[in-house]
């Protein structure tokens, strides 16, 4: 392999990572016109395994605005990201693959003003896989496909009820 394919690949990994970095970004931000940029025109996603929809970058883009109300505070940590470029990581074509394990505490919206310094705790965690794909296009790399696999949730515990004497 020579200097120039190698600085190539090495350029298209920081691309790629930056991609996923930006849909974590756009998502926690709440910014859905620019989480509707990252995607291809064909782009599709599937977030079925955590309780959502699936369907087009759109279709996606709305369902989150609204479900997302629920969690005014949410912060993706997307790691052990696994890149793969094309066919048997040949990067002999413009596609790429990308699995990443995540961990997203979010915090309920509420109205109660008495919880104090706890409000910005967050309250539900959810963990799992991505599966994205991903396309170069004339613009950059844009997403084909996000598949959540949702691993695992924990909700918030029960408060003990107050003891009346």
């Amino acid at each position: 392999m020579t200097q120039r394919v190698e600085l190539a690949i090495v350029m298209d990994r920081l691309a790629v990572d930056e991609m996923i970095t930006e849909y974590a970004v756009a998502v926690d931000d709440g910014d859905w016109e620019a989480y509707r940029k990252l995607f291809a025109p064909d782009g599709r996603a599937d977030y079925r395994s955590a309780g959502g929809i699936e369907g087009n970058a759109e279709q996606i883009a709305g369902w989150l605005a609204e479900s997302m109300k629920l969690f005014p505070m949410r912060q993706h940590l997307i790691v052990n990201r696994r890149i793969r470029f094309g066919a048997m990581d040949q990067h002999t074509d413009d596609t790429a693959r990308v699995q990443a394990d995540y961990v997203n505490p979010m915090r309920f919206a509420t109205d109660d003003k008495s919880d104090g310094d706890a409000s910005t705790a967050p309250d539900f965690v959810c963990g799992g896989r991505y599966a994205f794909g991903l396309l170069r296009t004339h613009g950059g790399w844009r997403l084909t496909e996000v598949v959540v696999e949702e691993k695992w949730r924990r909700l918030p515990e029960r408060r003990p009820e107050a003891v009346v004497n």
